[in-house]
């Protein structure tokens, strides 16, 4: 038996080919670092490492307006804060837009803040409760009680 002319093929082979069951199975392929972390170190990115908010306090119920039109994205913002800028063309809750911006609440509240402070939304916070300090509420609701 001759030699086969190309020299990249095995002349001949010195063990038998093993059956596809017997071979050992490839490793595996990690992970890349953002799947098994989830969303969990992107927002920390997003805002720099922030928590609070910069100006404003945005409880679930506030309501929040954007200022200017809709924006063209040459506002030298991230694409977060244009979205959050889009979906505010009307009037929209804190707990929406986290909802609209699959974000967690900490996260929205700090872009909002940035937002806020560069004059980009304005938001309106909720009426606050009746002061229970208030002497005429509790004089009103007797009188109420004794009209009854």
């Amino acid at each position: 038996m001759m030699p086969p002319e190309d020299p990249t093929q095995e002349r001949w082979p010195d063990e038998p080919p093993r059956p596809a069951w017997h071979e050992p199975a490839p490793p595996p392929v990690p992970p890349l670092l953002d799947d098994p972390s989830g969303p969990m170190v992107r927002p920390y990115v997003m805002t720099s490492g922030r928590l609070e908010p910069a100006r404003g306090k945005f409880d679930l119920i506030t309501l929040v307006v954007a200022a200017i039109p809709e924006p063209d994205g040459q506002l030298g913002l991230g694409p977060e804060h244009l979205a959050i800028l889009r979906l505010t063309q009307q009037v929209m809750s804190v707990a929406e837009l986290t909802g609209h911006l699959d974000l967690p609440i900490a996260t929205v509240r700090v872009m909002l803040g940035d937002l806020l402070d560069q004059g980009l939304i304005s938001m309106q916070e909720p009426e606050p409760e009746a002061d229970m300090h208030d002497i005429r509420l509790y004089k009103a609701v007797i009188d109420g009680l004794r009209a009854l």
